[in-house]
């Protein structure tokens, strides 16, 4: 009787667990996990997963970068769709450079560090800012101003940490 009720309890737990991780929404998580570094970059040191950060202002999407056009800044790899862009971010990488290192906007105001979705995009105050996913963009869009204050406040204690620690 009692590994029934062990048996019982487990298979509770279980979907009681599943049913908890349906509520967050899933990713990739093409980030380190483990580091501490403050700018969020792919397995092969590449920011903004590989998307040119100057298109955001200039065309207004998620653009892809290509290898042949890419410039290092802080010792991340930055990919730029073409020459002129990569000119255009080396002249003022601060500029265009997403804001918390490419994590998470949404998750800075939360004290934490997610990837960030080169989809999930949006551009207030001359910055470029990154989310998680569309629907945590929108909780962050919901008080772009306040979310911000916030998330600046947060950075300066986070931006080191791993995002596994937060």
């Amino acid at each position: 009787m009692k590994s029934h009720n062990v048996r019982s309890g487990a298979v509770s737990l279980a979907l009681a667990a599943s049913s908890a991780l349906a509520l967050f929404p899933s990713t990739s998580f093409a980030f380190d996990e483990q580091s501490f570094a403050p700018i969020n970059v792919n397995k092969q040191g590449i920011g903004v997963q590989g998307h040119d950060p100057v298109a955001y202002f200039t065309a207004a999407a998620p653009t892809k970068g290509k290898a042949e056009f890419q410039a290092a800044h802080e010792g991340v790899v930055y990919r730029f769709a073409s020459a002129a862009n990569r000119d255009t971010f080396v002249a003022n990488p601060a500029k265009f450079a997403p804001q918390f290192g490419g994590f998470c906007a949404m998750g800075a105001t939360m004290g934490k560090k997610f990837d960030g979705d080169p989809t999930a995009w949006h551009i207030a105050d001359g910055k470029l800012y990154l989310n998680l996913n569309a629907d945590v963009q929108k909780s962050w869009l919901a008080d772009v101003p306040g979310n911000n204050k916030i998330a600046n406040a947060n950075w300066p204690k986070i931006a080191t940490q791993t995002p596994k620690s937060l």
